[in-house]
């Protein structure tokens, strides 16, 4: 069974490919997570500052670590003392070298899709740092750009609501309500559908279910 979904993923994966260098992004597909920190790993230059936001899935592979131990300039928002460092370290990310990030939905015709609460992260990738590198598994894709929408709004919002446990409706249902809360979580929904300046947008698709 298991080799029957890798089969299924690389071959979603190769086409999600294609239609992503269609629309001007840099994109890649790697087997497996160890394969995608190499290549990550090629897109980041040593020096350079790295910011992210929940980029659980460049976690997962071991990014994250790889960076704090390597020749690279971190930029981690969890090693901040107090609610106004965090927010100014958010703010200096929109200049850094690069960004990470994860999908919350991909098209397979190379549309992605991301819901944000406070804005930081869909903020970074329309705009500011010089590179964006989307870290995503396979299991972020779907058929359309409509259920990419539906998957960012009705699955992972309502998965990542578990882990902040703020007081929203799908915090109690794990089902969206489409809230009007103050703790709001999808106040922002981003539609990246092509890259502009060419490559800005990098991504690698991993074979395996990353994220939420």
């Amino acid at each position: 069974m298991a080799a029957l979904k890798e089969l299924y993923y690389e071959k979603r994966g190769k086409m999600l490919v294609k239609n992503l260098q269609s629309r001007h992004f840099d994109a890649c597909y790697c087997q497996t997570r160890e394969e995608a920190l190499k290549k990550a790993l090629e897109w980041i230059p040593e020096g350079a500052t790295v910011g992210w936001g929940g980029a659980m899935s460049a976690q997962q592979i071991g990014l994250m670590d790889a960076l704090k131990n390597g020749n690279y300039a971190p930029m981690d928002r969890e090693s901040c003392a107090t609610a106004e460092e965090r927010a100014a370290l958010m703010h200096k990310h929109l200049g850094a070298d690069v960004y990470l990030t994860g999908a919350n939905g991909l098209s397979l015709d190379g549309q992605m899709v991301n819901i944000d609460g406070t804005g930081n992260r869909v903020a970074a990738i329309a705009f500011g740092p010089k590179t964006v590198l989307v870290i995503a598994g396979m299991n972020k894709v779907t058929d359309t750009l409509e259920e990419a929408v539906r998957r960012a709004r009705t699955v992972a919002a309502p998965l990542n609501q578990q882990r902040f446990l703020l007081e929203n409706p799908c915090t109690v249902t794990g089902t969206c309500a489409d809230c009007k809360s103050v703790s709001c979580i999808c106040n922002q929904i981003i539609i990246t559908r092509n890259c502009r300046p060419q490559g800005r947008i990098k991504f690698i698709l991993v074979g395996e279910d990353l994220g939420l």
